[in-house]
């Protein structure tokens, strides 16, 4: 990718470390946020071992004013930003009927108004550098609904919303701007699940295995490459065949 500088946020761990290490392999130079420095330090000694410069930023998706100190530092350090990939997501599950204001309002925060604002920090100079790659990391669920999940739901339907417009916006300044969207990956957030709710979900899909964070690894690279240019305003479903 020749040497562009790509942020990766929620790269501590699962799909964002995934990310942050396939656009390394692919050339980039990789900024990586989360609320972990730790596990931050990890995925970044991770690319350097291939080669690859890698900075660390901690940065709370929930706090704007942490968003905006995140990407200037990256900025300073690392050059124009012309990759973004938003992948940090909470999720706060519980049934509609009980679910408290505060937990709609937690997830909606951190995944949607935090991922609008990211995309607000390198809007501006992937304009200047007339070249940019956007990609919102979504979910099967923000299309097909999940009972339980109304607030993770609703941020990552919103995500899809928010992909489509902005993707309107800028593409005469050869912009692009896509989701993805996963579906059961193997993760530690899903490693966490009930085994009878695995196997009901691993029913659920056609290609009949759960898909790894490099599946989804992969369609970011590639939404992220030069090849991928004429693509935009679209949503690539990462999901093994549960939806189509």
């Amino acid at each position: 990718m020749n040497d562009r500088t790509a942020f990766v946020t929620g790269a501590s761990r699962g799909i964002g470390r995934a990310c942050a290490l396939a656009l390394a392999r692919a050339g980039a130079k990789v900024v990586v946020a989360a609320r972990n420095r730790v596990k931050l330090e990890e995925v970044a000694g991770d690319i350097r071992a291939l080669g690859r410069p890698a900075m660390v930023v901690e940065m709370d998706q929930s706090d704007s004013g942490s968003i905006e100190s995140a990407f200037a530092a990256a900025a300073k350090e690392m050059g124009p930003i012309t990759i973004l990939v938003n992948n940090a997501a909470i999720t706060k599950d519980t049934l509609a009927l009980r679910m408290k204001r505060e937990d709609w309002d937690t997830v909606i925060q951190t995944n949607l108004t935090g991922a609008f604002v990211c995309i607000q920090q390198v809007m501006l100079g992937m304009i200047r550098q007339r070249w940019g790659r956007i990609i919102n990391i979504s979910s099967v669920v923000g299309e097909a609904g999940n009972a339980g999940q109304a607030n993770y739901v609703a941020s990552k339907a919103g995500l899809i919303g928010l992909t489509k417009s902005v993707a309107q916006e800028i593409a005469s300044r050869n912009i692009t701007v896509n989701a993805v969207a996963p579906g059961f990956i193997e993760t530690d957030m899903t490693a966490a699940l009930a085994e009878d709710l695995k196997s009901n979900m691993l029913g659920r899909i056609p290609l009949k295995r759960f898909g790894t964070a490099e599946d989804v690894a992969a369609a970011v690279r590639f939404l992220a490459s030069d090849e991928a240019g004429y693509i935009t305003g679209h949503v690539l479903d990462v999901n093994g065949g549960m939806y189509m």
